[in-house]
């Protein structure tokens, strides 16, 4: 089986339901407020510790009531403890879910976007198959730290797969940020939105040979209820279809395709086939009420897709 690492955020994740965004000065009675586990990095772990992926989670917790929260809510899941940072408050992330489904976010961040060199000190000899970041890190400040420790990284370990997911902040990744973490030819997993902002085209198979241009790596774009295309380093491409579904909300859309793709190539599926388990698995998200499924939902994917037991 092979190991990933991932690099990143585990937040509190606040969910209010709204029939939609308001306007300046309007009064709203918002249906329903929760209180979850959340976080690009956190939601692709999970799927890792779901479908018995080998899988490391580098993840930094802050102060406050939010870092209890999350230390709390990761013990429970069985995660090994995080990252202590004892010196800043951890943030939030206020989730915006309209009857469409559709998300926006409102992020205080805080400790978790974080990185330090040293913290990755007790992995540094360790190989990893594929190592997972997300853009939101890489634009932090501290973003200038990870991008240089993912250079030394590649370097000490030149058979390492990079994955980048830039998200939808990805025009306010500073550019030399983002031409050096591209220079480290990663396969970039990106929606079509955000594809077209990066490249200025206008179809995603066009943005997708540019891309691929400039990471000489696989490319996946995503398509929401059209599926997700990818564009594979040799030149061949495949389009896998959506599962249809009734749409909740898109909090972990993005998040639990890349955990799936993860998952799928640590299990040694090819891309397709792991492509092919990332629609099924997204699909199951976007239908919930959450960023990702219980153990128990989880476990339907486990029986026809990975052959093993959910982690307790």
């Amino acid at each position: 089986m092979k190991n990933v690492l991932v690099i990143g955020s585990a937040c509190a994740d606040v969910v209010i339901r709204l029939d939609h965004l308001p306007k300046t000065e309007e009064d709203i009675h918002p249906k329903s407020q929760s209180f979850s586990l959340g976080g690009c990095a956190y939601n692709v772990a999970n799927i890792l510790r779901q479908s018995g992926s080998s899988f490391t989670f580098l993840t930094p917790v802050g102060t406050g009531i939010f870092g209890d929260f999350v230390r709390n809510a990761l013990s429970e899941k069985g995660f090994p403890p995080p990252i202590r940072v004892t010196d800043q408050e951890n943030g939030c992330c206020y989730c915006l879910v309209e009857e469409s489904g559709e998300r926006t976010f409102l992020s205080c961040h805080g400790a978790e976007y974080t990185f330090q060199k040293a913290w990755a000190e007790p992995i540094r000899d360790r190989f990893f198959d594929m190592v997972y970041v997300c853009g939101l890190e890489v634009e932090e400040p501290t973003g200038e730290e990870l991008v240089s420790w993912l250079e030394e990284r590649i370097k000490q370990f030149p058979e390492t797969e990079l994955f980048f997911a830039p998200g939808p902040r990805i025009m306010t990744i500073p550019p030399e940020r983002f031409a050096r973490i591209t220079a480290l030819r990663p396969i970039l997993h990106i929606n079509e939105n955000e594809a077209f902002l990066r490249t200025g085209c206008h179809t995603f198979e066009e943005a997708a040979r540019l891309l691929s241009a400039i990471t000489k790596n696989t490319v996946i774009i995503t398509l929401g209820d059209r599926g997700a295309y990818c564009l594979m380093a040799d030149g061949s491409c495949c389009h896998v279809p959506a599962v249809k579904t009734t749409v909740k909300n898109t909090i972990g859309a993005g998040d639990s395709h890349i955990g799936a793709v993860l998952a799928g190539l640590s299990h040694g599926m090819d891309m397709r086939e792991s492509l092919a388990a990332a629609s099924h698995i997204s699909s199951a998200v976007v239908n919930s009420d959450s960023s990702g499924l219980t153990d128990d939902e989880f476990q339907l994917f486990v029986d026809q897709f990975f052959h093993t037991s959910v982690n307790p």
